[in-house]
């Protein structure tokens, strides 16, 4: 079992930043792909971010050259950097996780951008 925790969501203006947090209650290390998705209102679940361990990072084309996705293996979490934040980045973001075939989700942070 898995247990992940996300924060660092909340209310900002268009064009301002924030930084999101997914915290996992077992180490990190040898998970390979981990990853931030989001769902906004109506909308199915999408891929926002996923990193690789030894391999790199992949975007979806909406977020890209705006948010950064990266892991600290010591401190078992992974983090999402969000910049120039859009009207239509406002969704929940959840964080996500593949161990021994079962897919876990944290509970989810809401991230609204006003325009």
């Amino acid at each position: 079992q898995v247990r992940l925790v996300e924060s660092g969501g909340g209310l900002v203006q268009a064009g301002g930043s924030l930084r999101l947090s997914c915290a996992a209650s077992r180490s990190i290390f040898s998970i390979k792909a981990m990853g931030w998705y989001r769902q906004a209102p109506g909308k199915q679940r999408e891929l926002v971010a996923v990193i690789i361990s030894g391999v790199g990072t992949n975007y979806a084309d909406s977020v890209k050259g705006r948010f950064t996705i990266s892991r600290d293996n010591a401190e078992n979490t992974v983090y999402l950097q969000m910049n120039s934040l859009k009207p239509e980045d406002t969704a929940v973001y959840y964080c996500n996780l593949v161990h021994l075939g079962q897919n876990y989700w944290g509970q989810g942070t809401q991230v609204t951008v006003s325009s």
